[in-house]
């Protein structure tokens, strides 16, 4: 697998749906448009392939300038998983995740082509300096648009802030897009909601917009966000079988688990049930690694049950997802005014009380 660059705009690829890309591009590719500031801004599209908000944002910003009309600034545009996109897939089963595959503080397991490639990317990128890297995601459950940073920097608060006044900091999972892109320029993920809603490509193109329009991001502190920083991830326990209301399975989740996205709940909240005798479902790993399950959930009467007050996010329905991905992160709130510019410093562990939880990216 190479890395393929243009300089310009290969002819035909705006009149492309996601789902056709496959028959004009092989894999990644790194497109280079020049506008009248020559420092670009970084945009990425379908890490995932079956996330197609940010090609549609794209498609339409960049037919609002195919008539000889120069854009404001230029843009560094990569297009990620075609192969999956052509089967509105997150990735192929013998694909690696793409939003997993970027250089991390762990270079020796970068092992593979696509790990290469990215790196690729990123020094080309390192050259150039870019603005800003912005990587354009949807969920598979029900949750309201928000920015995902790596960094507790004014500048990641800033340009976040422009998209959604609820902002996600996060450290795990490790090799993504952002936090890679984090070490030159201001990163940030969008979670745009589902794909195929109207409204997500919408608000990614404003928001991109606006992006090209700007001189400079802000470096005061940040006020009136909400801010949350994730603390966990779990997942279902390997090799049960997953079902939804009413089936046989191991584990039985509610089909409307993803309403609880965003949504404060108490302890004692169901989140499915299992079979008799069943102890650990799911597996809740903190940012360390360590198994926090306990801290989280317990069983009770064959049911999974919630252990303290949580905010899940990215909660889905999709039983592929939760098999390739995760069912949820965990999150706890942060003060923006506190944590400006704090890059490295250790954060707290969970309170209980203002527990939350999130699946981003």
């Amino acid at each position: 697998m190479n890395l393929v660059q243009y300089n310009h705009l290969p002819e035909g690829l705006l009149e492309r749906p996601a789902s056709s890309l496959y028959k004009q591009l092989d894999g990644p590719t790194l497109i280079h448009i020049p506008g009248e500031i020559e420092t670009p801004l970084f945009i990425s599209v379908l890490q995932h392939g079956n996330e197609n908000t940010g090609w549609e944002a794209v498609r339409r910003l960049l037919k609002g300038y195919s008539n000889a009309k120069q854009l404001p600034r230029s843009i560094s545009l990569l297009i990620g998983n075609v192969q999956a996109a052509r089967f509105n897939r997150r990735r192929l089963d013998e694909q690696l995740d793409f939003n997993r595959c970027w250089p991390t503080s762990k270079p020796g397991e970068e092992k593979s082509e696509l790990h290469k490639v990215f790196r690729e990317v990123l020094e080309v990128m390192r050259v150039k300096k870019p603005f800003a890297a912005i990587d354009i995601h949807n969920n598979t459950g029900q949750n309201p648009h928000y920015a995902a940073i790596n960094r507790l920097d004014n500048k990641f608060f800033h340009l976040a802030k422009l998209f959604s006044d609820t902002v996600v900091y996060f450290t795990i999972p490790e090799g993504v897009l952002s936090n890679a892109f984090a070490d030159i320029c201001p990163a940030i993920t969008l979670e745009c909601g589902l794909a195929g809603d109207t409204h997500g490509t919408d608000h990614s193109l404003a928001y991109l917009e606006l992006l090209l329009r700007l001189k400079a991001l802000n470096n005061t502190p940040v006020k009136d966000i909400g801010l949350f920083h994730m603390v966990a991830t779990v997942k279902v326990a390997p090799g049960l079988e997953i079902g939804f209301n009413g089936s046989q399975c191991d584990l039985v989740l509610p089909p409307e688990l993803d309403h609880l996205n965003f949504q404060e709940i108490p302890s004692n909240t169901t989140f499915g049930s299992v079979r008799k005798g069943l102890s650990r479902p799911l597996i809740t790993t903190d940012m360390h690694g360590m198994d926090v399950t306990n801290r989280y959930f317990r069983i009770q009467a064959n049911q999974v049950l919630t252990t303290r007050p949580v905010m899940p996010s990215m909660l889905t329905v999709n039983e592929r997802v939760i098999r390739q991905d995760c069912l949820c992160y965990l999150m706890e709130r942060m003060d923006p005014t506190q944590s400006s510019n704090r890059r490295d410093e250790p954060l707290p562990e969970p309170t209980g009380l203002d527990a939350v939880g999130v699946k981003t990216i």
